[in-house]
């Protein structure tokens, strides 16, 4: 009797320090992703003005694009030393649901060093073909990325994945940033928040 209540003393004491260490290695994982948690925009503020080059040369400023239609803002990891699969699935996704998003102005942006940049962006865009209302942009060392407080300091990392959707007087109405590669927005979302 009394080794059997040493075995299952034992048994709970066992099963307490499992749970605990778990959760301390969750909360760990949680709380490094970076030097500094992202401060993006919220919901209701204006979002900042941005003029970033396409591949082509051209310049695309969120103001030209708000006075067109609503824009839909995919911020991608870009360049953390090797092309992101959840970046390519997650354009994969709204590339394939292009119908869905024919009326509002879509932006990718890509950050990274601005060293080789252009070259790993070719190489993220490969043969898609992106249409009219969908910009795929470089934010050369992270000035986009830093004024929109979403610079992912870390080692192998660039920017947190985020998607926004900014209504045509530059409002952010809807925003998702995630301190993971994973989680983020889908055009099913996006499309039930355009204003």
């Amino acid at each position: 009797m009394q080794n059997r209540r040493s075995m299952i003393g034992l048994f709970a004491m066992l099963s307490i320090a499992t749970l605990t260490s778990t959760a301390q290695a969750q909360g760990r994982r949680q709380a490094a992703p970076g030097k500094e948690p992202p401060h993006p925009p919220k919901v209701g503020q204006e979002a900042p003005g941005f003029e970033l080059m396409n591949q082509e040369g051209e310049v695309v400023s969120l103001k030209a694009l708000t006075e067109k239609s609503p824009v839909v803002m995919l911020v991608l990891r870009g360049w953390p030393g090797k092309q992101c699969p959840m970046c390519s699935r997650q354009v994969g996704e709204f590339l394939s649901k292009k119908a869905a998003l024919k009326d509002v102005q879509v932006v990718m942006i890509y950050p990274g060093p601005a060293e080789l940049l252009e070259m790993h962006a070719k190489e993220f865009q490969g043969n898609k073909t992106f249409p009219s209302n969908y910009h795929f942009v470089l934010d050369p060392d992270y000035k986009f990325t830093n004024a929109w407080g979403l610079r992912w300091d870390a080692p192998r990392e660039t920017a947190y994945p985020s998607t926004f959707v900014v209504d045509q007087n530059q409002k952010i109405v809807f925003g998702k940033t995630v301190i993971s590669h994973g989680d983020r927005a889908d055009v099913a979302t996006v499309v039930a928040k355009l204003p």
